[in-house]
């Protein structure tokens, strides 16, 4: 029974800012490419190549996949927490229980404590974040004093769920 998961979390970047941001990136090439690549008429007083054009259209265009693909997904089960950032961690990191000294849910300032979202690592001995959005997270302290934060959108079912077996420490 070490492998029922007993909690579960998908999240992505849904930030409206982040999105418009790179809609409007990506606008701008796209409507470059159509204005001097296809139409033939030049695109800004300094334009580029049309080579270059569709190379930095083509880069923002993967920028915007791969912020489509970020992904935090957090399991917890009766042997630990496992915690994968796609696509940089391709495979779950597990945490067992007897690793950790503490296990509990708080509040954080994601700019203050970690400077952002994303995998990020702490300023003053915060320790490592991965987080995506919100200003909650599972923050853990192992063994070696190192610390992580895991952010999440369900702080209550979470905690409840910690208490449940045991493993809330603060």
């Amino acid at each position: 029974m070490a492998n029922e998961i007993l909690f579960t979390e998908r999240q992505r970047f849904k930030q409206w800012w982040l999105w418009l941001i790179l809609l409007g990136i990506n606008g701008l090439f796209l409507f470059g490419v159509f204005k001097q690549v296809i139409n033939g008429q030049q695109f800004g007083d300094k334009p580029m190549s049309n080579t270059g054009l569709l190379i930095a259209a083509g880069l923002t265009i993967l920028l915007m996949i791969l912020f489509l693909n970020f992904r935090l997904d957090t399991l917890i089960k009766k042997d630990g927490i496992y915690v994968r950032f796609f696509p940089f961690h391709l495979k779950f990191k597990y945490f067992a229980w007897e690793k950790l000294t503490k296990s509990f849910v708080r509040h954080y300032s994601p700019i203050a404590e970690y400077g952002g979202w994303g995998l990020r690592y702490g300023f003053l001995g915060n320790g490592k974040a991965y987080n995506v959005s919100g200003d909650k997270g599972l923050q853990i302290e192992f063994t070696d004093s190192k610390r992580l934060l895991i952010g999440t959108n369900k702080p209550e079912e979470l905690t409840e769920v910690l208490k449940r077996i045991g493993q809330l420490k603060q």
